[in-house]
């Protein structure tokens, strides 16, 4: 498969480059990415190019499609979907993404992951997006909600990473489903309105 850019008002989401790499070193460099996602710790240089290799490589045997989030020329974060299934009956898929500290709050992970997943459910014919997060992490989970997945439960132990192996929320967004964002049994804390 071939890398596709896909655009916002004010994102342009692009596969991953190698000039990529000084601005991913840097941006994972915050502790908040590596203790969430499986991106390792201490995150180097060659950590970053190995990602940028992998992502090509990952396009063009079509197993996942990964996209750097371009904000003003400046990477803001990246986001993919994994492990790309595809099926006669329509193939399913899992989003993952993170976004570097300065850019939190501004909108730019949803605004991403809308485009993402209208990719995914129309060009890819995917039928269901699934979503994981290790338990406890509110902010993606929030994301998840308010982008439409359903929450599914908890899966003891099923995410391994450089930690060794963590518990896990899973949700799930299938093409037909209305967006909108529904409660979840979990505590996403604050004065969350749903």
């Amino acid at each position: 498969m071939e890398p596709v850019t896909l655009r916002t008002p004010r994102l342009i989401l692009r596969a991953p480059v190698p000039g990529d790499i000084d601005a991913l070193t840097a941006a994972c460099q915050d502790p908040e990415i590596p203790r969430w996602t499986t991106v390792p710790s201490p995150y180097t240089s060659e950590d970053a190019a190995q990602f940028v290799r992998l992502c090509e490589q990952s396009w063009e045997d079509g197993s996942q499609a990964a996209w750097t989030i371009i904000a003003d020329d400046t990477l803001v974060g990246a986001i993919g979907l994994h492990r790309i299934t595809p099926h006669p009956a329509g193939g399913d898929a899992e989003i993952g993404y993170w976004t570097a500290a300065p850019a939190r709050g501004r909108g730019y992970l949803s605004e991403a992951a809308h485009v993402v997943l209208d990719w995914g459910f129309t060009d890819l014919g995917l039928i269901r997006i699934g979503w994981r997060a290790v338990v406890g992490n509110v902010p993606s989970a929030r994301s998840a909600r308010a982008l439409g997945f359903r929450y599914e439960g908890m899966s003891r132990q099923a995410l391994p990473g450089p930690r060794g192996r963590d518990d896990g929320w899973v949700a799930g967004l299938l093409r037909d489903d209305d967006r909108s964002p529904v409660p979840w049994p979990v505590d996403l804390g604050g004065d969350d309105p749903l």
